[in-house]
């Protein structure tokens, strides 16, 4: 019987030796995953930390993603596995991987890769060039909204239909709203029959919501509700802000677009989006500098006038890129993009001349009161089913009324701060000319049907 003890230490070291052979070569069975609170025994050394959250996955295509991908599936590439995963755990994109999870919430994906993948599959877009990963995967500009306990793929409810037209046809085509809850932020309750809000309250909160957080109502005579979203928005321009259909700005720049189109024997085309254009702090310093200084001038207000006697003016111009198209509100970095160029700097007079070679009333730049008119010099250099057009504010100051072309002015005539081309004579349709650069910027960015 002592003999027979005497044996088993050697016993257990000779079997201790076969299970860490084993389990060298990967035919030990397969560690439990992450969630398993049993210690596994045959572990040579403590599994990885577990990452503190999604953003911290491994980079798409780098050694680390590999490392990772190995780790989630249990163990080396091609290592043999006895456990059989529940479908229901793995990848939703590969399908060979479990879910990641990062302590607080079990993700649908194994990694980022699988993550950008299934995305680019569905058509969603994960952002692009200079793009913020915090922001609204659609418009790529406002922050995603997050309500407290989760942070969404998109900024407003407004977004997310853009990004998912498949809801808004099916709702149609059942004959209902289209809408599955009351678009006023942060309203759960079901809309009102052929509406998009559950009350009137709501309808008119939404129809004045600040354009750059859409969440709460705007200051008067502001595009924003306070100082932190002005001051946000700055900081991030140069850029454009998507206007929701419902909004009173859209219906105050589509009024403007439809009550100006002149053109006889010429249906006006449908305003299908419209995007508030954010200046720099810069820009907009030195635009509202000459305006203080011709209202000075000309004591405009008054008179009953605006401020300097400012306008809104459309100018159409050449488009290379989709900007304005859906989901496209990135710049592009040509320099044949005259659309880009003007939304990123405002206008240049010392470019007249590049595109049309010549001017009725000389080196100035030209806008109109006519949306139609500016429609004519609207030209796509891109497939699109839109048509580019801009809403500019313009100092007009004291206008000079011509009938007759002039080419050889560089400059309003003495006492006159610009232009006022009128209809009749050599025009079928009004210009305004202005021949300073900080008499005008690019306010709205209009998308409409091809007349």
């Amino acid at each position: 019987m002592s003999s027979m003890a005497s044996h088993i230490p050697m016993a257990l070291s000779f079997l201790s030796s076969v299970a860490s052979g084993l389990q060298a070569s990967g035919l030990t069975a397969h560690k439990p995953s992450q969630n398993s609170s049993a210690p596994s025994s045959h572990s040579a050394a403590a599994p990885p930390a577990p990452l503190q959250n999604s953003t911290n996955l491994p980079t798409p295509g780098s050694s680390s993603a590999s490392t990772y991908a190995a780790q989630a599936s249990g163990g080396a590439a091609g290592s043999a596995s006895s456990t059989i995963v529940s479908t229901a755990t793995m990848c939703i994109q590969c399908h060979s991987k479990p879910r990641y999870s990062d302590g607080t919430k079990t993700h649908p994906y194994c990694s980022k890769t699988c993550a950008i993948k299934i995305k680019a599959n569905s058509g969603v877009k994960t952002g692009s060039g200079n793009a913020n990963s915090g922001n609204c995967d659609f418009c790529h500009n406002r922050p995603k909204f997050n309500d407290g306990t989760k942070t969404h793929d998109f900024c407003s409810k407004a977004c997310a239909r853009n990004a998912n037209p498949q809801r808004k046809q099916s709702s149609a085509s059942s004959g209902t709203s289209g809408q599955s809850q009351c678009q006023a932020p942060g309203c759960t309750n079901p809309p009102h029959p052929s509406s998009d809000y559950c009350s009137l309250a709501h309808k008119t909160m939404s129809e004045n919501l600040c354009l750059m957080c859409l969440q709460a109502p705007k200051m008067a005579n502001s595009h924003f509700c306070s100082q932190t979203c002005i001051d946000d928005a700055e900081k991030k321009g140069p850029m454009i802000l998507e206007v929701p259909v419902g909004h009173s700005t859209f219906k105050s720049v589509c009024d403007q677009f439809k009550a100006s189109w002149r053109h006889a024997g010429s249906t006006c085309p449908t305003v299908r989006r419209v995007y508030k254009i954010i200046m720099p702090p810069g820009k907009l310093a030195s635009y509202e500098a000459y305006r203080t200084a011709v209202e000075a001038k000309g004591q405009f207000v008054a008179q009953g006038r605006s401020a300097g006697n400012e306008n809104r003016r459309w100018h159409g111009t050449r488009r290379t890129c989709n900007l304005g198209d859906k989901g496209h509100t990135q710049f592009c970095g040509t320099t044949t993009c005259s659309l880009c160029s003007i939304i990123r700097n405002s206008f240049d007079i010392t470019l007249w001349g590049k595109k049309t070679g010549w001017g009725r009333f000389g080196k100035g730049i030209y806008t109109s009161s006519t949306s139609s008119k500016s429609n004519d010099y609207s030209h796509n250099d891109c497939k699109s089913n839109l048509k580019a057009i801009l809403l500019n504010k313009v100092i007009v100051g004291k206008g000079c009324k011509m009938l007759q072309d002039n080419t050889s002015l560089t400059s309003a005539p003495a006492g006159f701060d610009s232009v006022l081309a009128e209809k009749g004579g050599s025009l079928n349709y009004d210009e305004l000319v202005i021949y300073n650069n900080e008499a005008i910027r690019p306010s709205f960015l209009v998308m409409y049907d091809e007349p």
